[in-house]
């Protein structure tokens, strides 16, 4: 999640590159991809960037973006160059957004963090954990995102990340902590978003869909983040 590198006269190069990746099959006269393109511009309200892929070859990641050392394989945008036009906005008509997905075959679906929501990424067991025990008190943690790795990444509402723990350590999208495996994503981050594959290590999926009740709530990111924090720092869920 989240690095921004890429600019308008490399297009194209990734998109041949990526052209080269095998496709992931699907049913005729289904697009995945695209049906839930349309669904995150026009239902719940989020912008969509279009992203690279990856491949591990010899136990190796290799990007579509043909970097030799690319420092996030499979999990950055096309490009953040305004100009090359790629982002597909909030609220874009359904016929607009399939079209303009359509320019970039192959590519992931990325989320922009930041203005609609915020990312906290933490293994998951302290997630889940930390979900039961908001649950338990009836609020609402909203959309959850599970991902390779046995990762959990929690959707939560803009400004949450910015009462972090005082120890932590700023990043270039947002912070992490050094004692514990946590970390948050806002502006100018990225999540790869359900169902493309992120970095070449499988698909992600939602654990907590985001349906109509499940936006991101500040009360309960809050206690989710306290929760989050303390899971980690003991480094999982507590026995007993």
């Amino acid at each position: 999640m989240g690095i921004t590198i890429g600019g308008t006269g490399e297009v194209r190069g990734e998109l041949r590159e990526m052209r080269l990746f095998p496709r992931v099959p699907r049913r005729r006269g289904t697009d995945p991809v695209g049906t839930a393109v349309a669904e995150y511009t026009a239902l719940r309200g989020w912008d969509v960037v279009p992203g690279v892929r990856a491949r591990y070859r010899a136990g190796r990641a290799e990007c579509s973006c043909a970097r030799a050392a690319c420092p996030a394989p499979g999990a950055h945008p096309l490009s953040t160059d305004p100009a090359a036009g790629l982002t597909i906005p909030a609220g874009t008509p359904l016929p607009e957004a399939l079209t303009r997905w359509s320019r970039t075959p192959g590519a992931s679906l990325l989320l922009p963090a930041g203005r609609f929501f915020e990312v906290l990424d933490a293994p998951g067991a302290a997630g889940r954990a930390a979900l039961d025990r908001l649950e338990r008190l009836g609020l609402s943690t909203g959309p959850v995102v599970s991902a390779p790795g046995g990762r959990l990444w929690f959707l939560v509402a803009p400004g949450i990340t910015a009462e972090h723990p005082t120890d932590a350590l700023r990043t270039g999208d947002g912070w992490r902590l050094p004692d514990a495996d946590l970390r948050a994503v806002g502006r100018g981050g990225y999540v790869t978003a359900p169902p493309s594959d992120h970095a070449g290590r499988g698909p992600v999926r939602w654990l907590r869909d985001p349906g109509p009740d499940t936006g991101p709530d500040p009360t309960g990111g809050r206690m989710l983040l306290r929760a989050l924090t303390h899971l980690c720092r003991r480094g999982g869920p507590p026995r007993g």
